[in-house]
């Protein structure tokens, strides 16, 4: 398994598509003693249960790719990709879904974004045209199921599903999870 020059990684909830991530990072990582890796995490723990849940990853991804740092990033990947994409490092963006949620439906306490949402999303896909290094995006595929009621997360669904698109437009490479088996949609194109 080696790393395109950008690959997204949909799947749905526990499909595979954080471990595959970590794989193409573990194997980019080997490759040569040159080559790094960074985490940028979009999530948030504004509960003790999605603390835990960031925890267990911490610690479950130290084991699975020792080496690889982390940051995170709950707003601004734009700048985030720009400042850690260098040409030996490889950047795993995870995941694109709860970015998302960050910027459409912000928990009360967090603080208000410097920007609003398209013109962090046009910024982001530049910063992606223009990265240096590879770099893997994960996001869910949500699209699948019912069509939810409440028009906030008609929104939510129809604003993923259009961001999917443009990042996977914008990626040489789109992989669809399902069961922990990789489905290749996009190969270099």
């Amino acid at each position: 398994m080696s790393a395109a020059r950008s690959e997204l990684i949909l799947g749905g909830q526990k499909s595979g598509k954080s471990r595959r991530a970590e794989e193409l990072a573990r194997a980019w990582m080997t490759q040569s003693p040159a080559h790094s890796a960074w985490l940028l995490a979009t999530g948030r723990a504004y509960d003790a249960e999605m603390q835990a849940r960031i925890t267990r990853h911490r610690h479950d991804r130290a084991e699975r790719v020792p080496g690889m740092r982390t940051a995170e990033v709950p707003l601004d990947l734009a700048a985030a990709l720009r400042l850690h994409s260098q040409p030996g490092c490889l950047v795993v963006i995870d995941c694109l879904t709860m970015w998302l949620t960050n910027w459409m439906m912000p928990m009360p306490d967090a603080p208000a974004p410097a920007q609003d949402w398209p013109a962090q999303r046009t910024a982001f896909l530049a910063a992606l045209a223009q990265a240096p290094g590879p770099v893997v995006i994960v996001g869910n595929e949500i699209g699948l199921g019912v069509i939810p009621l409440g028009r906030e997360v008609r929104a939510f669904v129809d604003a993923l599903g259009a961001l999917n698109q443009q990042v996977a437009a914008a990626c040489s490479h789109a992989t669809l999870m399902c069961a922990g088996l990789p489905l290749v949609l996009k190969a270099g194109q």
